[in-house]
C-alpha cells in the first residue's frame, strides 16, 4: 500500500512538473467559468456547521472559524469569518479582505475599493459569490468591492493556489464571497444594526451634510422539520463623503534668474462633497427534503448611487501667461513666488454614478448513492452603470496677482489671491482658460451580463489513496459593453460671458489651501437651462464605444488525495482543466482617422488551453502543516484592450497601411506558479505561517507594433489608390514576454492568553509580505513598475475581548505603488501612489444577561489618523514631485446591534 501511495504522489508531481515545464500551448482563459469551489468550499461549510455550536463567540469565535477554514483547506487560502466582518469597522467587505496576508486595498474616493493580491492589480484576480463568477460595474473585469455590504456576507475565502474545480480562477488569486447556508444554523436568528456617522472635515459645500447613517437587518430560520432554510438580509448605507485636495499639472524646467529650474506648471485646488447611498438585499432558500437532494437558491441585489459636487480652481503657472517675481528657488526647485496676470478657471463640477448589481444562482446537489454525488448549478449575474461627468467653468474678467508657496515633498501649494472669487459680481460664466468651451458633459453607460451552467459528478472512495474523483463541465457566456456620449458646453448666442443666474447660486465654498472662497451653484440645473450642447465626435470618443462577448467551456478532472507518505498523512488534489474560448469584440473603425466616417467593425478568435494544478498538504506532528502548490494560472485580458476600435489609413510616404487600436484576438496573461507554505496551529485558536511563492509569467500584455497586420479585416473600399498589399503596421496591445514575481509572507494569529494567564482575552493578528517583480508592463526597456505592486504590505490588529467588552485597533500598510484610476476623458490611467498606513479602531460592549441581553453598543473610528492620499510624478533622472494631495478626514460611528 505504501508503495502505491508513493507512486501516486510521484505520478502527480511528475505530471504537474512536465506540464508546467513544457507548457501545453494553445492559450486560453480562466475568466468566464463560474460556480462553487467544491471540495474546499464543502469542507469550509461543514466546518461552519460545527462552529455554529461553539460556545466561543465574538472576536475569538470568528478567529477560530477563520483558522479552521485555513487549516482544513487543501489549498493555500486566507479566510475571514462572519464575526470578523460584523465586528470590524468596515464600510464594505473590501476593508476586511485588505487585512488578509499578502493582500492590499487601493482607496478610491477615500474608501477601499479594489483589492491587490500578491502585487497584482484587481484585473488579475477573479471574484466569486457563492462560487460563481461575478460581473463588474467598472469598465474592466476587476470587481469594486465597496459595492458589497459587509453585513450581508457570512465569510470570504481567498484562494492563493487554485484547483481544477474552480473554473473561474485568477492569476493572482480567487476571492470567494459567501452568503449564509440557513440549514447549517441550529435555530432561528435575527439581528438589527444601526449606526450614525460623522466626517471630521465638516460640511465643505453648501447643501451637503457631514453626517450619515447605516442600517441593516437580517433573519435566518428553518421550517418543515428543518428541511427548509431561509435567510434574508437588507443593508443600507447613507454616507457622506468630504475631501479637500490639491493637484499639480506637471513640472516643466524653465529659466528662473538665468538658471534652469523645476517649476510648478499648473495648480488645481478642490473642495468636494458627495452623497453615497447603497442599498443591498440578500436572500437564500435552502431545501433538503431527504438524504438524496439539496437545493439552494440564492439572490443578491444592490444599488449604489454616488452624487459628488466638486468646487475647484485651476490655472497655469509655469504653463500659464502670468509673470513671475520674487522667486524662492532651492536646490533647483521653485518653492514660492508671486505671479501677476493669472487667470483661474473657477469650476463647479458634478459626477453622478448609478450602479446596479444583480446575481441569482440555483444549485442542485444529488446523492445518487453514498459513493456518487452529482451537481447541477445555474446562475446569471448582471451589472449596469450610468455615469455623468459634468464640468462648468467661470472666472473673473481679468488677471489676478497671486502669491504661492509649495511643499516639494508632498504638496500642497498654498495660494494667496488678490480677488475675492466668492463674489458673483466678480465671477461670471465664461472660458477664462481659453479652452474653446464653457464646460463639458460626458455620459457613460456600462452593461455586463454573465450566464453560467455547471454539471459535475463526484465518485468517493473509502479505501485507497484517492478519496474521490471529480469531473465536470462549466459553460459561461459573458457580454460587456460600454458607450459614451460627449459634448462641449457653450454659452448661448456666442456671448463670451454670462452672469450666474441668482436662482442657481448657493452659499460659497471655502477653497482648499487658499485664502479665498469661490462661488458655488447648482451645476446640473445650470447645464440644463443656460448652456448649449455641441456634440464632440472626437477620436477618443469613438474609442469608448465597444462590446466584448465571450463563450467559454471549461472541462475539468480532479483526483483528491488522502493517503500517507511513510508515517506522514498527505492530502490534496491533482487536476486538469481544458478551457475552450470563443471571443468576439465589436467597435468602431475610423477610416483615415475621421470620426465622422466611423463604421462598425468586429473581430475575434477561438482557442483552447490545458491547465494542470497540484496541491499537497503534509500533516506533521504537533499541529504542523507543510503545503506545496504548483499550477498553470491564467487571467483573461482586460476588456478595454480587447475592444476592436481601429484608426487606420495610408502612410503616403511609404505607401503602406498603418493604424492603431485594440486587439480582439488577445490571449490571457499566463503564469506557472509555485507555492510553499509552513503552518503551525495552536489548538485551533491561532496559528503562525511562513510562505514563499514564485510566478513565472509566460506572457504579458503590452502595446506593440504588429508589422504584419492584415488590414483586410476592414472595409477598405473607400480609399483611392490603395497600397498593393493589405499587410501593414498596426499598434495594439499584444501578448509578449512576461517576467517573474517572487515573494514571501509571514502571518500569525496569536491569542496571548494561551501563554500568559494575565493576558487572557488579549491577542494579536498580523502579517507581512515582501513582493518583487521583473515584469516590465509597458514593454522591454520601460522601468515603470507593475500596477498594484507594493513591495511591502503589512497588517496588524491588537484586540481584547472578555465578559462582553471588546476593543481592537487595526493598521493596514503598504508601500508606494502604481495605481489605476479613472483619468481625464473617463478612461483608465495609472498614477504613482505613495505608501500609506490606515488605522481603524472599534470598541463595544455586549449585554449578556438581563433585559438587555443581545444588545451591543459600539464606537468606531475609520481612518483614525486622517491619512492623506498622495500621488507623485516619477521620471528617470528627476527627483520625485508631488502630484495630488487629498484629505478625506476620519469617520466616527456610534451605533448599536441587537441580536435575538
Amino acid at each position: 500500500m505504501l508503495k502505491l501511495k508513493r507512486n501516486l504522489l510521484s505520478v502527480a508531481l511528475a505530471s504537474a512538473t512536465m506540464m508546467l515545464a513544457h507548457g501545453v500551448h494553445a492559450q486560453s482563459a480562466d475568466e468566464n467559468a463560474d460556480t462553487e469551489d467544491k471540495n474546499l468550499k464543502q469542507k469550509s461549510e461543514e466546518k461552519a456547521v460545527e462552529l455554529d455550536s461553539y460556545t466561543v463567540t465574538g472576536i475569538l469565535g470568528s478567529i477560530q472559524r477563520s483558522v479552521a477554514i485555513k487549516q482544513d483547506s487543501n489549498s493555500i487560502v486566507e479566510a475571514v469569518s462572519a464575526e470578523d466582518i460584523g465586528k470590524l469597522p468596515d464600510i464594505s467587505i473590501a476593508d476586511s479582505i485588505a487585512r488578509l496576508p499578502g493582500l492590499s486595498a487601493q482607496r478610491v474616493a477615500g474608501r477601499a475599493s479594489s483589492i491587490n493580491i500578491r502585487g497584482l492589480a484587481g484585473d488579475f484576480s477573479t471574484t466569486l459569490l457563492n462560487g460563481r463568477e461575478q460581473v463588474s460595474a467598472g469598465d474592466n473585469r476587476g470587481v469594486e468591492f465597496d459595492q458589497y455590504p459587509s453585513e450581508l456576507l457570512s465569510g470570504v475565502t481567498v484562494y492563493k493556489t487554485p484547483d481544477a474545480t474552480l473554473p473561474a480562477q485568477g492569476l493572482s488569486g480567487t476571492v470567494n464571497l459567501q452568503t449564509v447556508k440557513p440549514l447549517s444554523y441550529s435555530g432561528a436568528k435575527a439581528s438589527l444594526n444601526f449606526r450614525l456617522e460623522e466626517n471630521s472635515l465638516g460640511e465643505l459645500n453648501s447643501g451637503f451634510t457631514d453626517k450619515g447613517n447605516r442600517f441593516s437587518a437580517s433573519y435566518i430560520g428553518k421550517f418543515a422539520d428543518d428541511t427548509i432554510g431561509f435567510a434574508v438580509g437588507y443593508a443600507r448605507l447613507d454616507s457622506p463623503g468630504q475631501f479637500k485636495s490639491w493637484g499639480a499639472w506637471g513640472y516643466p524646467t524653465q529659466a528662473v534668474n538665468g538658471e534652469d529650474t523645476i517649476v510648478l506648471g499648473g495648480t488645481d485646488h478642490r473642495s468636494g462633497s458627495s452623497d453615497n447611498v447603497r442599498d443591498g438585499l440578500m436572500a437564500v432558500l435552502e431545501f433538503a427534503p431527504n438524504d438524496v437532494y439539496t437545493g439552494t437558491l440564492d439572490l443578491y441585489y444592490s444599488t449604489f448611487e454616488k452624487a459628488e459636487t466638486t468646487r475647484r480652481m485651476e490655472f497655469g503657472l509655469g504653463w500659464g501667461s502670468g509673470t513671475l517675481s520674487n522667486p524662492n528657488v532651492q536646490n533647483g526647485f521653485l518653492l514660492g513666488g508671486t505671479y501677476d496676470g493669472v487667470r483661474p478657471v473657477v469650476r463647479n463640477d458634478f459626477d453622478l454614478i448609478d450602479d446596479r448589481l444583480f446575481a441569482v444562482g440555483f444549485n442542485n446537489e444529488f446523492w445518487i448513492n453514498e459513493d456518487f454525488r452529482a451537481i447541477a448549478d445555474f446562475s446569471t449575474s448582471s451589472a449596469d452603470r450610468d455615469q455623468r461627468i459634468l464640468e462648468t467653468y467661470s472666472g473673473a474678467a481679468g488677471g489676478d496677482l497671486m502669491d504661492f508657496t509649495l511643499d516639494p515633498i508632498n504638496g500642497p501649494a498654498n495660494l494667496v489671491f488678490g480677488l475675492d472669487y466668492s463674489d458673483p459680481n466678480v465671477v461670471e460664466l465664461r472660458d477664462p482658460g481659453g479652452w474653446g468651451q464653457a464646460g463639458y458633459d460626458k455620459d457613460f453607460e456600462i452593461k455586463d451580463d454573465l450566464k453560467t451552467a455547471r454539471l459535475a459528478l463526484e465518485r468517493s472512495f473509502l479505501d485507497g489513496p484517492i478519496s474521490s474523483i471529480e469531473a465536470g463541465v462549466n459553460f459561461s457566456n459573458r457580454e460587456k459593453s460600454r458607450s459614451a456620449d460627449e459634448a462641449f458646453l457653450d454659452l448661448p448666442a456666442g456671448v463670451t460671458s454670462v452672469p450666474i443666474p441668482s436662482q442657481f447660486l448657493s452659499g460659497p465654498t471655502r477653497l482648499a489651501y487658499t485664502n479665498t472662497g469661490m462661488v458655488a451653484y447648482n451645476a446640473p440645473a445650470l447645464a440644463g437651462s443656460v448652456y448649449v450642447r455641441r456634440p464632440n465626435n472626437c477620436f477618443d470618443c469613438a474609442a469608448k464605444n465597444w462590446a466584448v462577448e465571450e463563450d467559454i467551456i471549461t472541462a475539468y478532472l480532479q483526483l483528491n488525495i488522502d493517503t500517507e507518505l511513510g508515517s506522514v498523512p498527505v492530502r490534496g488534489n491533482f487536476g486538469l482543466q481544458n478551457i475552450d474560448v470563443d471571443q468576439e469584440s465589436r467597435g468602431l473603425g475610423l477610416p483615415g482617422g475621421d470620426p465622422s466616417q466611423a463604421v462598425p467593425t468586429s473581430d475575434g478568435a477561438d482557442y483552447d488551453d490545458l491547465l494542470p494544478s497540484l496541491n499537497l498538504a503534509f500533516m506533521l506532528p504537533a499541529d504542523q502543516t507543510v503545503r506545496f502548490g504548483a499550477a498553470r494560472q491564467q487571467a483573461r485580458p482586460r476588456m478595454d484592450e480587447m475592444r476592436f476600435f481601429a484608426n487606420f489609413g495610408i502612410d503616403q510616404q511609404r505607401n503602406i497601411w498603418t493604424g492603431g487600436g485594440g486587439n480582439a484576438r488577445l490571449r490571457p496573461w499566463e503564469a506557472d506558479s509555485f507555492d510553499l507554505s509552513y503552518e503551525k496551529y495552536f489548538e485551533g485558536k491561532g496559528y503562525f505561517s511562513a510562505a514563499v511563492f514564485h510566478k513565472d509569467l509566460k506572457t504579458y500584455i503590452y502595446n506593440q507594433t504588429n508589422f504584419n497586420y492584415d488590414f483586410g479585416v476592414f472595409d477598405l473600399s473607400g480609399f483611392s489608390n490603395p497600397p498593393p498589399s493589405t499587410i501593414g503596421e498596426f499598434s495594439q496591445p499584444a501578448n509578449g514576454d512576461g517576467g517573474t514575481i517572487n515573494g514571501y509572507e509571514f502571518a500569525g494569529s496569536i491569542p496571548l492568553g494561551m501563554w500568559v494567564d494575565a493576558l487572557d482575552g488579549f491577542g494579536l493578528i498580523g502579517s507581512y509580505s515582501d513582493t518583487r517583480s521583473s515584469i516590465q508592463p509597458l514593454g522591454p526597456g520601460n522601468s515603470q513598475p507593475l500596477p498594484g505592486l507594493s513591495r511591502y504590505v503589512g497588517n496588524l490588529t491588537a484586540y481584547y475581548e472578555k465578559e462582553g467588552f471588546s476593543a481592537r485597533i487595526s493598521q493596514r500598510s503598504r508601500s508606494s505603488f502604481i495605481g489605476e484610476i479613472q483619468a481625464f476623458g473617463g478612461d483608465r490611467g495609472t498614477r504613482y501612489i505613495r505608501g500609506e498606513d490606515i488605522i481603524d479602531f472599534q470598541t463595544s460592549y455586549e449585554f449578556q444577561s438581563g433585559t438587555l441581553d443581545g444588545l451591543t453598543l459600539l464606537l468606531q473610528v475609520n481612518n483614525l489618523t486622517n491619512e492623506e492620499y498622495r500621488e507623485f510624478f516619477r521620471d528617470p533622472g528627476v527627483i520625485d514631485r508631488p502630484r495630488l494631495y487629498v484629505e478625506y478626514g476620519r469617520t466616527v460611528l456610534l451605533g448599536l446591534t441587537y441580536k435575538f
